[in-house]
This record gives structure tokens, sequence and C-alpha cells, in this order.
């Protein structure tokens, strides 16, 4: 006997975060969307700690459709993805993360705003858990999502499967790691003249995850392989870049910081209004002064690693 296909296929990557993982597969058994008419696909790449186990208990159970990558080297978010959704069955495709729980009602809300929408992309809201609590929040990082785009994230975003296969996918080959995948995959549709909608009543809370000083370091790098996307899509830049030019507000106060440096013996005056701005950024900030050097760090890692990035795409971004 076959199995009726679902209303909706919940997609989700993951490795090695098996705590979070079991917690998200406890939300989506609290959904009020009724059991039956939704499904849910899990893609362990590469996971070495205790994923496979807890998937395997779940799948046991039919709770969970498992689709594995092997054991070892990971493919990837947006390989690992792809692999999900091509193994879905519903019409409309849910992502969310591993670091995700989902509200009770985020399926029902979601799966009614893609049906009030037929063909448009739908964005759900993220907030950060309200139970966790960063231990130094310099040290740590989350996802909000109170608006549709720019970016698009996966983390709360509901596509028609028929676009997916159209869009042939997210783009594995460009987007290796973590970062610009999402946000390639939702312009490109924009590109084809794909609507999105946004549905605040769809709620996933991401958590606060601790990172730790050599953590954060690394995650600043990571950006460096987002840049392809701000190449590939001029109207996002438009819509993303601060002025045009920089990442972030933060990055542009912290170019003028180096330059102050530069003029700084020639007129100390220019040098101070250059200076203060990103100044005032690392004093005033939650953590306090005292882990301004850190920040600072931090800061010109993230800055380094999008001018490589910039540079090895040919894309003015700062």
């Amino acid at each position: 006997m076959v199995d009726p296909v679902p209303d909706v296929s919940v997609v989700v990557a993951t490795r090695d975060r098996v705590a979070l993982l079991e917690e998200l597969l406890a939300s989506l058994r609290g959904q009020t969307l009724p059991r039956e008419r939704f499904e849910v696909v899990v893609v362990d790449d590469g996971s070495r700690d205790g994923t496979a186990e807890l998937l395997a208990g779940e799948q046991r159970d039919g709770t969970v459709r498992v689709v594995s990558t092997g054991r070892g080297e990971a493919l990837g978010p947006a390989a690992a993805r792809n692999a999900g959704w091509r193994a879905a069955r519903a019409p409309v495709v849910a992502f969310t993360d591993d670091d995700c729980v989902a509200a009770p009602r985020w399926l029902e809300e979601g799966l009614a705003a893609s049906r009030a929408a037929p063909g448009c992309i739908v964005q759900g809201r993220t907030d950060p858990r309200a139970d966790h609590r960063p231990l130094i929040p310099a040290f740590s990082r989350t996802v909000s999502v109170t608006a549709a785009g720019p970016l698009y994230e996966t983390c709360n975003i509901f596509y028609p499967r028929a676009l997916l296969a159209q869009l042939e996918g997210f783009a594995d080959g460009t987007y290796p790691g973590a970062g610009g995948e999402d946000t390639d995959l939702a312009w490109r549709a924009l590109e084809r003249g794909v609507r999105v909608r946004y549905a605040p009543q769809a709620l996933v809370n991401h958590a606060v995850l601790n990172l730790g000083p050599l953590g954060m370091l690394r995650d600043a790098r990571r950006w460096e392989h987002a840049v392809p996307v701000l190449a590939r899509h001029p109207a996002l830049r438009r819509a993303h870049l601060h002025r045009g030019v920089f990442w972030s507000p933060r990055h542009e106060q912290l170019v003028r910081f180096l330059l102050a440096w530069v003029v700084a013996r020639r007129s100390r005056t220019l040098a101070l209004l250059l200076a203060l701005p990103y100044a005032r950024h690392l004093a005033f900030r939650r953590s306090g002064p005292l882990l301004a050097p850190f920040l600072l760090a931090v800061d010109l890692v993230e800055l380094a690693a999008v001018v490589r990035g910039a540079v090895r795409n040919r894309v003015l971004v700062v």
C-alpha cells in the first residue's frame, strides 16, 4: 500500500549537532498540523557524533525519513539540502536548520501562506530562543528574521517543490560551505519573476550558539565563501550592501577607523572624526570595553575575508 503524498515536506540538513537536532525533532512532533499531512526528511551530512544513532531510532518509529551522505567529510549544506528536497514527496518544501525549534503552528501557518500565494516563496519569522542565554554575548551568534529578504535564510522558508526543480536546487558547486547558498537560490527565483511572501505567524526559534573566541574567529572567516552571491546578483548588492559597497555599516566604520591611523600625523582632528564611530561601537557594546581588542580582531578577520572574496570574484564589496 502506497502512503498518501503529504502536503508539506520538512527538510533539515544536519552535521554533528545531535542535542540540538533532538530538540528540533521534538518540536516537529508537537506541530498542530496533523501528522499525516507532513513528512520530515533529515539529511545526515557525514556526522561523527550520535546523530546516526538518534536518526536510526526516529526512522524505526516512522517519524523521520533519513538521507545519508556518508560518514566522514561533509558535502556542505547546499549539497545536503539538495539531497533532502529531491527525496521529498510533498509539493511544498519547508526548510529549517538543525539549530532551530519550530513553534507549534509553524507548519500550519507556513502551509496556509503557501497555499494563499501559489508559486511563491514564503519566508517565516525567526527569533532567537528565549531560553538560550549567551555566556558572553561577544562569543555568541544567533539569527533573527523579521521581514522577507534580502538574504532569504533557510532556517525558515517554504519553497514550491516544482520551483526547486526548475532552479535545479542549491548551487552546491559554487557554495561548498555554509553561507550564500540560500540567498543565491532565492535571488535566482526572484530574477525569474517569482514573488516572496512574509508569514510572521510561521515562527521558528534559532539557538543562541556559544562559539567561544576561536569559534567566533573561524565564523568570521567563512564569509569569504559567501561573496560569490554578491557577484552573481547585482540587485542583491543594491538591496543589501551598505552604501552599495560595504558588507555592513560596521565595515564602513572599521575602514574609517583604519584610515584614521593613516591621516593621524597630518590631522588629529580628522583622525578623531574618522575613528570615533567605530570606537564608540567597541566601547558601548553589551560586552563592555574590556573585550574591545577581541572584537576588533573579529571584525578585522571578517573584513579581510570579505575583501579576499571580493578580489577572487571581481566584485566591489568591502
